[in-house]
This record gives structure tokens, C-alpha cells and sequence, in this order.
């Protein structure tokens, strides 16, 4: 086996294949990348027991072949080439990497060993790939952290017709995103959880290249677009449906502009111990934020408008607000309140004339945050 390739190019389908990798395995070989060598092509393979990367990229193959090289090891050697062609070959029991005067000698891993990557499953259409990783990162700062309840660690993956709905939930709040892309057919559909940690990974991975291809199976989802292909196990059991528990009778309304109140919100959070709650009290043409107790306190007032009652006061978990907050990028955030210690919707506006005009009944916006308010400080 022998191929030259310039060295970023190596780099880059390296680094995309090798963020597949366990970061400790039982099974050695499924921390190695699979070279393979042929007919002008370099494909680069890496996979453990949850997800499986493979990229093709073009090189000059003066002899064909496939190797099994520890993948973090060739990553690390690709990362401190110096620019320029290099040449990769196998000379016996070593796979050799040279460019611009520097030499590398790795040592193989048994490719009999090496398990095949999973097929890609059945195309079911494309989406955007800009479009779908700012959804996927709307909604993952709600997926819940605790790998007991691997379920609530996923993001819901549901497609209706050309809607596709993403949704992720830790009990404590719940984040909704919708938006479209092209089936295969106009009746497709589905309702799975892929794992929020792969899916946010597989997402930023394309960046905005062009269409992703989007395939599903009863177990895995698979993702492809110009020469890359990765596919990642779903995950048991359903998260709940948002549809009820979004559903507000008679809410106050709030609104304010976004990135002020985000400012805020980390200033006056300092002197919140534990995350303890941030009060907000919205009266008029302001809210008062306060966090703190006895000896350190901290306020700020910011302008706001409420409708639908004189005031109210609740309180958030700062944290878990500021996640939220962070998710929109609208100049304008509404809040519909329920009132102390419920639901809380958010949603992001152009203005605050479109924020405080938005009819109910009407249809929702494509993101929606929901949290839970806590009990005002006493």
C-alpha cells in the first residue's frame, strides 16, 4: 500500500473519522482507522460499538492496499506534519508517513481483527446542513447529562411529511425546533432518539457543505454528504410528546430585548450559590432581577413589557435560563408565564411589536424553550 496526499487534506479526514473513537475500549483494534487505497480514493474508517465514521478523499495511489493504524496516534502526527505532500506506505509491519524532511513509523494493528462498518441505512430524503446543525444546537442544551436515564440523554428525531421536528428534555425543561427538508416521499415519517452528544458531533462535523442525506432504520440513523458517511445506534424507549404540555391557557406575557437581559443575567447570577433562583419581577414598563440572600445580593433592572396582568414574579434556575437564552439569536425574547413555580415558554422575535402582536392559536414559532419557574425568593 503506498498513496500520496497533501498533508491538510490527511489531517482533515483523519480528524473527521477519528471523533468517532472510543476514548478507552476492551477491543484495541476498535481504536485503530482503517486505510484503504484504491482507484484514486482514500478512505479513512473508524467505528465503536455506537457510531461509525468513513470519509473518501482523492490521492495519488501508486499501490494499493489497507491498513489498521491506531487512530489518535496518526491523528497526533498529522496535527505536526509540515505543510506539503506526504507520502504514507507500508513497509513490513510499520506504516510510514514522511513529508517536508519528516519521518513517522507506526506501528499496524491486526486488520483481521477489525469489525465492518455498519451499512447505511435506507434514504429517507435530505436536509440542509447549516440549517439542521443550528437546530440541533437549539435544542441540545436541554438534553439531559445523567447516563442513567440514557433516554433523556437523546434528541427526538421526528419527521413528518417535510417537517422535521427536534426536541430534547432533563425533566426540567424542554426544547423544540422544527423545521423542513426534502423526503423521499411525502408520507414519510418517523419518531426516533438518537444520542444528543453524537448527534450535536455528526452535525457541526458537515458544517455547511450542501443537502445531508438522512437514512433510518429500527436501529441506527445514518448521515451522508460528499464523500462522508456516518451512521450512530439510536437509543431505547420515546421521549414525551411537547405537544400538551406546550399548551398555555390565559398566560401573562413578557418581553424584552435578549442580549441585554442575557448580560444580566450572568452579572446578577454571581452571588447565586448552587444555582440558587434568580428572581424576576416584571411590573409595568421593567423587570427587577434579583439573586442573593442576607449579606450578598445583586439587582438590575432592565425595560420590559408585560401584558395580561399589572405584574408578576417568578424566579429561574440562572443556569438553566442562560442555556436558553444563549439557544435563541432574535433581538426579542418573550416569555408566556403561567405564574410561581410553572411552565414558562420562550420564544425568540424580530421585534417587540411581533413578540407582544403574536395572536394565540396562531402557529408556533420554530423554536420554543420551555422551563420550569421556581418559587421567588422570600
Amino acid at each position: 500500500m503506498e498513496f500520496r496526499i497533501e498533508r491538510g487534506a490527511l489531517a482533515d479526514a483523519v480528524s473527521w473519522a477519528a471523533r468517532v473513537l472510543p476514548t478507552r475500549s476492551p477491543v484495541p483494534v476498535l481504536g485503530g482507522l482503517l486505510l484503504e487505497a484504491a482507484d484514486g480514493r482514500l478512505c479513512i474508517s473508524g467505528l465503536d460499538y455506537e457510531a461509525s465514521a468513513r470519509i473518501e478523499v482523492d490521492a495519488e495511489i501508486p499501490r494499493s492496499g489497507k491498513v489498521l493504524v491506531m487512530g489518535r496516534r496518526l491523528l497526533d502526527v498529522c496535527r505536526v506534519l509540515p505543510e506539503g505532500a506526504v507520502e504514507c506506505a507500508v513497509e513490513g509491519s510499520r506504516f510510514t508517513v514522511t513529508g517536508s524532511g519528516a519521518g513517522f513509523g507506526l506501528s499496524v494493528l491486526p486488520l483481521d481483527d477489525y469489525p465492518s462498518l455498519p451499512p447505511l441505512p435506507e434514504v429517507l430524503g435530505a436536509v440542509d446542513s447549516g440549517e439542521f446543525a443550528a437546530a440541533v444546537a437549539d435544542v441540545t442544551v436541554a438534553a439531559g447529562r445523567d447516563d442513567t436515564l440514557p433516554t433523556l440523554t437523546g434528541i427526538r428525531l421526528g419527521l413528518d411529511g417535510d417537517r422535521m421536528t427536534l426536541a430534547a428534555t432533563d425533566r426540567y425543561r424542554f426544547a423544540v425546533r422544527t423545521l423542513g427538508w426534502k423526503p423521499e416521499a411525502a408520507d414519510a415519517s418517523a419518531d426516533v432518539v438518537v444520542s444528543a452528544r453524537r448527534l450535536t458531533e455528526i452535525a457541526r462535523s458537515f458544517g455547511r457543505a450542501g443537502m445531508v442525506s438522512l437514512a433510518l432504520d429500527s436501529g441506527s440513523a445514518g448521515f451522508e454528504l460528499a464523500g462522508m458517511r456516518t451512521t450512530v445506534r439510536l437509543l431505547d424507549g420515546r421521549l414525551p410528546r411537547h405537544d400538551k404540555l406546550f399548551a398555555m391557557q390565559a398566560p401573562v406575557t413578557a418581553v424584552t430585548e435578549r442580549e441585554p437581559l442575557a448580560e444580566a443575567v450572568k452579572r446578577v447570577s454571581v452571588v447565586a450559590d448552587n444555582d440558587s433562583p434568580l428572581q424576576f419581577a416584571f411590573q409595568g414598563d421593567s423587570v427587577l432581577l434579583q439573586a442573593g440572600y442576607e449579606d450578598d445580593v445583586a439587582s438590575q433592572r432592565l425595560p420590559a413589557a408585560l401584558a395580561g396582568a399589572a405584574e408578576m414574579v417568578v424566579a429561574f434556575n440562572p443556569s438553566y435560563l442562560v442555556d436558553a437564552l444563549a439557544s435563541f439569536d432574535a433581538p426579542v425574547v418573550r416569555f408566556r408565564l403561567m405564574g410561581p413555580g410553572q411552565r414558562a415558554m420562550l420564544t425568540g422575535h424580530a421585534t417587540q411589536e411581533d413578540a407582544l402582536d403574536t395572536a394565540e392559536g396562531a402557529s408556533p414559532p420554530p423554536h420554543q424553550h420551555l422551563l420550569m419557574s421556581v418559587r421567588p425568593l422570600v
